[in-house]
């Protein structure tokens, strides 16, 4: 079944670029102002992406309408820099130094390890797409699945079906900034692949 995708927009220039250009708009059945959450028709979506960098100032007031909606089934994905922490239960954060640089170290390794290769994910994302950056790490809820781990850190990207409900996908990383700024080829690959497995509902046992 075809999993119809509602995305928030915060109204800056890489989510304008990420959410409304030609490569991926299409994916969406609707794209909702941050500010209009609270109230925004989503009776018809099976998943609610929250695009990196979306300010948690304007995720928190609508915490309660997030749970809802993972309470009657909906997956909700948290991306990089949204403060998940902030208003989705059960996430716990911790920020952690960010190497912008490690590519062009001797030997450079950012560290990121593939935690669950056997994924489905892995069949729509190479785990190489995955690696650009990460501001930090979260601590993996009972009976969830890493997919991407910071080596002995925590999780950089995991999936959680521990609660009744919606799935939760959770993430450090931030594709559509960066791929909305027109940098970073990876993220774009990352979306490339991530957003068909959301469409897909690929997410495993």
């Amino acid at each position: 079944m075809t999993r119809r995708i509602a995305a928030i927009d915060a109204g800056t220039y890489y989510h304008h670029e990420g959410l409304h250009g030609p490569r991926y708009r299409d994916f969406f059945e609707r794209i909702v102002y941050a500010r209009d959450l609270s109230h925004a028709d989503l009776d018809d979506i099976d998943v609610l992406l929250v695009t990196c960098r979306t300010d948690p100032s304007l995720l928190a007031p609508v915490a309660d309408r997030v749970s809802d909606l993972r309470a009657r089934g909906v997956t909700i994905v948290a991306m990089g820099s949204t403060g998940p922490h902030l208003w989705l239960d059960g996430v716990e954060w911790t920020d952690g130094p960010t190497n912008f640089w490690w590519w062009t170290e001797p030997g450079g390794d950012l560290g990121l390890v593939q935690a669950a290769p056997d994924h489905p994910f892995f069949a729509y994302v190479p785990f190489r797409d995955t690696i650009w950056h990460h501001h930090g790490t979260f601590a993996l809820p009972d009976g969830a699945v890493s997919l991407v781990d910071a080596r002995g850190l925590g999780s950089v990207l995991y999936t959680d079906e521990s609660a009744k409900g919606g799935r939760l996908v959770v993430t450090a990383l931030d594709p559509f900034y960066h791929h909305g700024s027109h940098f970073m080829p990876a993220t774009t690959r990352f979306l490339d692949g991530f957003l068909p497995w959301l469409r897909d509902g690929a997410f495993g046992p």
